[in-house]
């Protein structure tokens, strides 16, 4: 009865449910021509070949006021920098064009904050004609109404060319403030902005806020929020996970792309804040042991050739894929199970879930052909 479920799952998966499920994203776009140029990524990235073109790499624009944190935050959250480097990255004066190859492949543009986008000196359509999200970072630290001004102005602008894009506002660098401070800051940003929008005559503009800080985990999970969205099949990758949480006995399940730690999935129960943090947590401990993974890690950005270590290539010669075991104190358990060189799926259980690990490992066993079944029928229907 336990694996039933999932394989029950993985038949009924079919071309149409995807369709339906894409339909509904966030990124579906009303007008032909800007549904081309704005529609999600083909997010075959994971199983595709790798020498595929992708016909479309959604672009993350990081936009905000100069010194706002934006530097720092593509450096730790896309290249392992340590936030007590970021102190010495200088002042953004250029474009800077990140490309990102992982579970899925897109972009982070980190735009100088000293440049008014906006002028006609620039290509507006060239900016934001292939945005997945635009992700404008305020310093909570600093004075709001001038980042404030000018956020609001981009979004008029963007309503009236491309209004389904995703818009995303990182309150940055509240590491430090008082919870109390942190919300107030929150409520009096959301209320500027909603109050300027309406006297522009825009209403139900949808636009997400997140307290972040480079400090913590909350700025991966900001971001984990921002990618999910570009996902056209979130829907059934949650569904997935819950089937597999109510069939093994897992209390949390988190889908994570190993090189940025932002996890693409998650079950449909609430995300506690600690749990997030040791499963990330997990994740260093795993890629810092680099041996416990079956496949050679690349940095974020263009392959580079490296060569493999026997190892490694008898490991990806078998297929092996690396499953691992913590217990932790308060009789909880770690389980964590390689998907692939870019995924890692982590599950938090009771121990006595884990006496039937057997059932388990069966069960991510089908949870895993599912996922493989999903990414193949994406992708077939983005040709």
């Amino acid at each position: 009865m336990t694996s039933y479920s999932l394989e029950r799952y993985l038949q009924e998966l079919d071309p149409p449910s995807i369709q339906n499920l894409r339909a509904r994203t966030p990124g579906a776009i009303a007008s032909q021509d800007r549904q081309n140029m704005q529609s999600p990524t083909s997010s075959t990235g994971a199983y595709g070949p790798r020498d595929r073109p992708s016909p479309r790499r959604p672009r993350l624009l990081l936009m905000g006021q100069r010194r706002s944190g934006k530097s720092s935050i593509s450096s730790v959250v896309f290249h392992k920098m340590q936030p007590a480097e970021t102190l010495f990255l200088e002042s953004t004066t250029k474009i800077q064009k990140d490309p990102i190859h992982s579970f899925m492949d897109f972009q982070v543009w980190d735009l100088p904050g000293q440049l008014d986008f906006l002028d006609e000196a620039f290509d507006f359509d060239k900016i934001f004609g292939e945005l997945g999200a635009l992700i404008w970072v305020i310093d909570a630290q600093d004075e709001i109404l001038d980042p404030l001004s000018r956020l609001h102005r981009t979004i008029i602008a963007l309503q009236r060319d491309y209004p389904n894009v995703n818009i995303e506002v990182f309150i940055h660098k509240v590491d430090g403030l008082s919870d109390e401070y942190k919300l107030d800051t929150q409520r009096d940003i959301m209320q500027r902005t909603q109050d300027e929008l309406a006297d522009a005559g825009l209403e139900n503009v949808q636009i997400s806020y997140h307290l972040t800080s480079i400090y913590d985990h909350s700025i991966f999970e900001a971001f984990s929020k921002v990618i999910q969205k570009l996902l056209p099949q979130l829907g059934t990758l949650e569904n997935l996970l819950n089937v597999l949480c109510s069939n093994s006995g897992i209390e949390k399940a988190f889908l994570f792309d190993v090189l940025s730690k932002i996890y693409i999935a998650t079950d449909s129960s609430p995300v506690d804040v600690q749990s997030y943090e040791i499963c990330s947590d997990y994740i260093d401990v795993i890629v810092d042991i680099s041996e416990l993974y079956g496949y050679e890690r690349l940095p974020p950005g263009p392959p580079i050739p490296r060569p493999l270590s026997p190892t490694t290539m008898a490991r990806q010669e078998e297929g092996e894929e690396i499953c691992s075991v913590i217990r932790l104190h308060n009789g909880m358990v770690l389980y964590l199970r390689e998907i692939n060189k870019f995924l890692a799926l982590i599950c938090l259980m009771r121990k006595e879930s884990i006496e039937k690990q057997s059932l388990v490992d069966y069960n991510v066993q089908i949870f895993q052909d599912a996922l493989k079944k999903v990414f193949e029928i994406g992708g077939a229907n983005k040709q």
